[in-house]
């Protein structure tokens, strides 16, 4: 779902941008939600195939720069994981008229930040500067579309790096030995299966000539989309990026085969075995990809389920059962298929089989009885809340378009999604419960204690 991303910046009501307040929407009976949230943005379109989103908005002297592409993981294939990740850090090697080190400098010594991200759908790159460095941004941002260095002892060095990203994200953290066996035992033919770090295996296999390839096919004009947000000038933004971009040609993008992950029809489980003194448990689903009108009321039954201190797992199994130190669930959407989660992380020496009985017995309730009219209007309150708050800076503004605009081609979906949840009822909450979180389409991932 949409929210997975927008929570990072749940950072309070942007009152100053105009944007309405929390209380403003709430009392408001007659105008649309999204007409309310609703900002102008002129989107076009150059010959090359390159989307531009510009938003103009002058209430703080910055704006923020995103140039994002419809490449992640899913797009790699098997003896090859993790190539958009590696090459996303390769991106930060520069070119010949801005070379690598120069490059950050350039950015940090103009009052800047940059930063990017891989995921398993697409590929994000901003950058996050002082009014009137428009021009700087877009010449370093085309130029490295095009240009970019590729050094046998960079590609080595930067191998390394990500392979300790690896060691210390994955296999010795116990959260991210979940996620990626999560993925793994959720997914058995979708290209989802895989993690987008990579195996240890094929990051050792990618060659400089697998990051030509993926550079030429992948990070072409037509294969992305630049979005500006802030304090800009919409006309001279547009005639900047058009004189930059514009002679950069289209490329050819294969149409992606993937192959639709079969329903589940038994339980799975895996079980690994760790240094760690307490069990930690996720129970996960295959659910709708993003945009499906049953993704929102899932995301509402995970907020009710295990959101919050004050939410039914956290109340079960931390206050009254004393079997967990925390618990969590969520609904996780891509442009694909997601998944729907609890994490269960348990005292040390309680039984993950305990634990999950008593999960069990909480997705019991919410197949077989409605939630309450006070549940559900507090998980719409905290979930529109958090969607309004994440459109409170410029960046956060500009990483919604941008993802609307990746996922859906229409970056205008954003104004959307907040009817969407408020237009979800009791009945739809234990409807998809009944659908999708059921015995036989279960996948339980623990990690254990070494005996």
């Amino acid at each position: 779902m949409k929210r997975a991303f927008t929570c990072l910046f749940v950072l309070g009501v942007g009152v100053f941008l105009g944007l309405p307040t929390w209380a403003d929407i709430e009392s408001s009976h007659t105008v649309s939600v999204a007409d309310q949230i609703r900002f102008p943005v002129e989107k076009f379109k150059l010959n090359n195939g390159l989307t531009v989103l510009i938003h103009e908005d002058h209430s703080s002297p910055i704006f923020s720069y995103h140039q994002w592409f419809r490449v992640g993981s899913r797009h790699e294939q098997p003896g090859r994981t993790g190539l958009a990740h590696f090459f996303e850090h390769l991106m930060f090697k520069g070119t010949d008229k801005h070379p690598g080190k120069d490059y950050e400098k350039l950015i940090q010594g103009n009052g800047g930040s940059n930063n990017a991200f891989t995921n398993r759908d697409y590929t994000g790159y901003y950058t996050n500067l002082p009014s009137g460095k428009l021009p700087l941004v877009v010449d370093i941002e085309s130029d490295r579309l095009v240009n970019l260095n590729f050094v046998q002892s960079e590609i080595n060095s930067e191998r390394e790096v990500v392979k300790e990203e690896r060691r210390f994200r994955t296999e010795n953290n116990v959260m991210g030995t979940i996620w990626e066996s999560l993925f793994s035992t959720v997914y058995k033919v979708h290209p989802y299966r895989w993690p987008v770090v990579g195996s240890m295996k094929d990051l050792n296999a990618a060659s400089m000539q697998d990051m030509k390839d993926f550079y030429r096919i992948y990070y072409a004009p037509n294969n992305s989309v630049v979005v500006v947000a802030g304090a800009v000038d919409t006309k001279e933004a547009k005639k900047l990026i058009t004189e930059y971009y514009s002679k950069i040609p289209a490329q050819s993008i294969p149409a992606p085969k993937f192959v639709k992950e079969p329903e589940q029809g038994a339980p799975r489980k895996t079980t690994i075995r760790k240094d760690v003194q307490n069990a930690t448990v996720a129970v996960s689903y295959l659910c709708p990809k993003s945009g499906e009108d049953d993704v929102f009321a899932l995301d509402l039954m995970s907020s009710i389920l295990g959101e919050g201190s004050s939410s039914r797992l956290y109340k079960d199994l931390v206050y009254e059962k004393q079997l967990a130190s925390s618990t969590s669930s969520f609904a996780y959407s891509m442009a694909e298929e997601g998944v729907c989660a609890s994490i269960l992380s348990l005292k040390p020496g309680k039984s993950s089989t305990t634990a999950l009985r008593h999960y069990q017995n909480q997705l019991s309730k919410l197949r077989t009885t409605p939630v309450s009219d006070k549940e559900l209007e507090k998980a719409k309150t905290m979930v529109i809340k958090g969607y309004v708050d994440s459109m409170k800076t410029v960046a956060g503004k500009a990483r919604l378009m941008a993802l609307n605009e990746i996922l859906f081609s229409d970056y205008s979906e954003m104004f959307k999604d907040i009817d969407r949840y408020n237009a979800v009822s009791k009945q739809d909450i234990m409807r998809v419960a009944n659908k999708y979180l059921v015995p036989k389409k279960q996948s339980v991932i623990q990690v254990l204690p070494k005996k």
